[in-house]
């Protein structure tokens, strides 16, 4: 239940009004959902309007509100008519949650740059358009959360993801730098929270949805955790604003780990993302997947990697992985 210090600090979800980029699927429909089941009206962003209308659908049958604003992240007119419209509907604006991603998986040679800069558009300025349409918001009623999804690969990066994990990592500098400033304008500029949000492998489309140029077809590495998990630590870290939050403990161990041994987990990761990330027995044609054009449906939350599996065998596996990084630490220093 934490303090009473932290009780009175805490946000009231129910009836707040969050937006969500994203919230197509995956990560950002989960979120949209667990807010919408806790009473909030959410406002849906992303690129397939059949999706969001479906969503939309999804969340007023939880019990929350919905509106969907069909919005493509790195335009920033469309961003910011996104934060018109969710003041125009509801009054305010008490969360922006960034979700919206794409991906792109290629040996760094062989990857187009237009399809490279495309992530950086949508993975490092849609969430740079995001802040700059909600903090005049929040700055005029004195209050807000920005949760800013980033990754554990923007940490520890992984080979072929070049644009991806950079992207991430310049998510949680985002972040930081804002806190920062926040602080220093003052007393009502440091009602408005920014946290970022670090989830591991998670179960949703996203795998299929990427770019890829590898001429293997894309798995998840496991282990997978479900996009509930994330959604309910986005909800979480709006109570009780924290700086960031790891969703997935291989996750944190791994952040813990590349402190100790940095060099020993990029040589894990590149193995793992070899044996483990890319089938060695199933081909795939060079696609640019959802980068310049949005998937085809009405989207889904899960991704059928198995995001359901009990906690024992994602620990199981968690350790697997660890014990082998302490077995190549043991190698190395010999």
């Amino acid at each position: 239940m934490g303090t009473e210090a932290e009780r009175r600090k805490q946000m009231r979800v129910k009836d707040s009004v969050v937006v969500i980029t994203g919230a197509s699927s995956g990560i950002g429909r989960a979120t949209a959902l667990a807010f919408a089941g806790h009473g909030a009206a959410v406002v849906l962003a992303a690129r397939r309007e059949p999706a969001l209308e479906e969503v939309a659908r999804e969340c007023e049958a939880a019990g929350g509100q919905a509106l969907a604003v069909p919005t493509d992240v790195a335009d920033f007119k469309a961003v910011d008519e996104l934060a018109r419209r969710a003041v125009e509907r509801f009054g305010r604006i008490d969360v922006w949650v960034n979700d919206a991603a794409v991906a792109l998986i290629s040996p760094f040679l062989e990857t187009p740059l237009e399809d490279f800069r495309r992530v950086l558009e949508v993975d490092v300025m849609g969430y740079v358009h995001g802040a700059k349409a909600a903090l005049p918001r929040m700055k005029e009623q004195g209050s807000g959360v920005i949760v800013n999804v980033s990754s554990i690969v923007g940490v520890v990066p992984q080979p072929y993801t070049h644009a991806y994990s950079m992207a991430k990592a310049a998510i949680r500098v985002l972040s930081g730098s804002l806190r920062q400033e926040l602080m220093l304008e003052g007393s009502r500029s440091r009602k408005i929270k920014v946290t970022t949000v670090l989830p591991a492998t998670i179960d949703t489309p996203f795998f299929e949805h990427g770019a890829n140029f590898t001429g293997r077809a894309v798995k998840a590495m496991p282990p997978v955790y479900t996009p509930e998990r994330v959604a309910r630590a986005i909800v979480n870290v709006v109570r009780l604003p924290r700086r960031e939050v790891i969703v997935g403990p291989l996750g944190r161990n791994l952040l813990m780990q590349a402190k100790l041994t940095p060099g020993l987990v990029e040589k894990m990761m590149a193995l793992q993302v070899d044996k483990l990330h890319l089938a060695r027995t199933k081909p795939a044609p060079a696609t640019d997947g959802n980068l310049h054009q949005p998937a085809s449906g009405t989207g889904s939350v899960h991704g059928g990697w198995n995001g359901k599996r009990r906690t024992a065998i994602r620990r199981a596996i968690s350790s697997a992985v660890l014990a082998g990084v302490v077995a190549a630490a043991r190698r190395e220093r010999r």
